[in-house]
């Protein structure tokens, strides 16, 4: 059962950042970087999600729900990348990704599989900051197992 929340969850988060990053191109606002950083609090949500059921059914093992809440994450991050993949080559491949990787992270040289890596790593590690930065919120949390 676990195993489905996490992939629900990693579903969801990649369903929120795959609808975030359309609207964001629908409104014109694709390459405004400050915009970008909002999609923390969606792969945030998803891994909560995964942790917050966790302790509902029982489940308040530290480690455990760390590995879970960061594989809900990583889910959610690998099914991102290869959507944006994806949304790339359909808007243009190389010329649409020099529109969006204009900014000081990723420099003026790039190709899809160097920006997607970057984004993939940065996806890594903003997963299991989140997963453990949410798991001190929810190791002191006492829930009611359900019956």
């Amino acid at each position: 059962m676990k195993n489905n929340i996490e992939l629900k969850n990693g579903i969801l988060i990649f369903l929120g950042i795959g609808i975030f990053f359309l609207l964001l191109d629908l409104l014109g606002l694709a390459d405004k970087n400050y915009l970008r950083v909002l999609n923390a609090f969606i792969v945030l949500y998803g891994i909560n999600e995964t942790i917050k059921t966790n302790y509902k059914e029982g489940k308040t093992d530290y480690l455990e729900n760390l590995f879970s809440g960061f594989k809900t994450g990583i889910i959610g991050i690998v099914l991102g990348i290869i959507g944006l993949i994806i949304f790339i080559y359909i808007k243009g491949g190389e010329a649409y990704l020099d529109k969006l990787s204009d900014t000081f992270f990723f420099g003026k040289d790039n190709n899809i599989i160097k920006y997607c890596s970057i984004l993939f790593f940065e996806g890594i590690a903003s997963s299991l900051i989140g997963s453990f930065t949410l798991m001190q919120y929810w190791k002191g949390v006492k829930l009611k197992p359900k019956m």
